[in-house]
């Protein structure tokens, strides 16, 4: 397979723009756990406060 069929199969056919889309998913949930084991090991001893952010957190029950 030269260069022309796989630039041609990547990104001018339905599967291979797929694998590409595909691709990128796999690579940035990689980059993204991997930086979120970083940050827990260079913030593992960090005490909750009343300010602390959280993703699941409520925001009904602060009226």
């Amino acid at each position: 397979m030269n260069i022309e069929e796989l630039y041609h199969f990547l990104f001018e056919t339905m599967p291979g723009i797929g694998i590409l889309v595909g691709g990128g998913l796999v690579i940035s949930i990689i980059v993204c756990f991997i930086l979120e084991r970083k940050t827990r090991k260079q913030f593992k001893n960090h005490e909750k406060t009343e300010d602390d952010w959280s993703l699941f957190d409520d925001d009904e029950d602060e009226s």
